[in-house]
């Protein structure tokens, strides 16, 4: 007969041995006995910015496998980069990403471990230098995310909203670190808050934090962390242009800053700002027999949601207009488009949704 686990009287020590029981295997994590690789921390850390650990086990595995070293990425050029990148969002990571290898490649291929070094690392913020310092080095820090939060705002019932009691929700979270093992620690929270004490339904049965959590006593686990009231996104309308040439398409390729920066893209209205609808042939790249398809295409963005009409013609032109060229149909997938600029191409018909 198996006898179940003792539920330990200190809470870091619980967490710490759930976590050993029931960690997931990812492909940044290392394996038990392994020292962490901080190249692989450093680039998962990158990717899971605003995005699921879902969307970005498939990405990361095709990343590392086209560049398994910082110095790999270091000599990379930008524009492959961009390309392996797209879908991602947040194209800026992208961008950084590249710009913060070459400085580790600059300076003997070596992550700095204190955060207030990684902290000087384009892209790298407090948060992020504070994760990959715990993981990589097992420094003792607090790197505290969305998951974190909410765990440690349910254990002590914590009645006002995470951003306006910061320093609280650290102090806090830094009782729950296993001070031999700061790294762990750091994951084991981010995982409790990933599958266990999940945003709407929290499994308060299997969590190993259950008889120290306050919001569990009060029977109010779905009150907590407290909510802000969030403004709602502006609406904005805008236009994509396709102007095809036999199986080709133009695209542009947009300025280093800005949304989409240096990326790849069809012509377009400045989709930061609302344009009205009288306006949109103004920003068409050429003359031509514009034509409008019947339904705009949406999509939403983290400050604002677009709802971009599509318009597509065609010509026999040999050049391409300004700033722009011609791509092939068949290489499309290849151009690394924003997840925007698919969305508008397979409306158009040139590559699947």
């Amino acid at each position: 007969m198996i006898k179940p686990r003792a539920r330990s009287t200190k809470p870091a020590q619980a967490l710490i041995a759930w976590y050993d029981a029931e960690r997931r295997e990812l492909p940044w994590r290392a394996r038990r006995g392994e020292a962490p690789d901080p190249y692989r921390v450093w680039l998962s850390e990158i990717m899971l910015q605003q995005t699921t650990v879902t969307t970005v086990k498939a990405r990361y595995v095709a990343f590392l496998s086209r560049w398994p070293t910082v110095e790999d990425l270091a000599r990379a050029p930008l524009d492959d980069v961009l390309a392996q990148w797209a879908g991602l969002g947040y194209y800026a990571r992208a961008r950084n990403l590249h710009a913060c290898a070459r400085a580790v490649a600059e300076s003997s291929c070596a992550f700095p471990q204190d955060e207030e070094a990684l902290q000087r690392l384009p892209g790298v913020g407090p948060y992020t230098a504070a994760a990959i310092a715990a993981i990589a080095f097992d420094w003792p820090c607090v790197a505290v995310d969305g998951n974190v939060e909410r765990v440690v705002a349910r254990l002590h019932a914590i009645d006002k909203p995470p951003r306006r009691v910061a320093p609280l929700i650290r102090e806090r979270a830094a009782a729950l670190m296993d001070r031999a093992r700061p790294g762990d620690s750091v994951q084991a929270l981010m995982e409790l808050g990933a599958l266990i004490c999940t945003p709407r339904a929290p499994n308060c049965a299997a969590c190993p934090l259950s008889s120290f959590c306050a919001a569990r006593r009060l029977g109010a686990a779905l009150d907590y962390p407290a909510r802000e009231a969030k403004p709602q996104k502006p609406r904005r309308r805008g236009a994509i242009f396709i102007l095809r040439r036999g199986d080709d398409a133009l695209l542009r390729r947009l300025p280093p800053k800005g949304l989409f920066g240096g990326m790849n893209a069809f012509p377009s209205t400045p989709l930061t700002q609302d344009v009205p609808a009288a306006e949109f042939a103004g920003f068409a790249p050429c003359a031509a027999r514009w034509r409008a398809l019947d339904a705009p295409v949406t999509h939403v963005f983290t400050h604002f949601a677009l709802e971009a009409t599509i318009f597509v013609a065609y010509t026999r032109a040999k050049s391409a207009p300004s700033d722009c060229r011609w791509a092939a149909r068949a290489n499309l997938d290849k151009e690394g488009l924003p997840t925007l600029m698919r969305k508008a191409a397979a409306h158009a018909g040139l590559v699947d949704g």
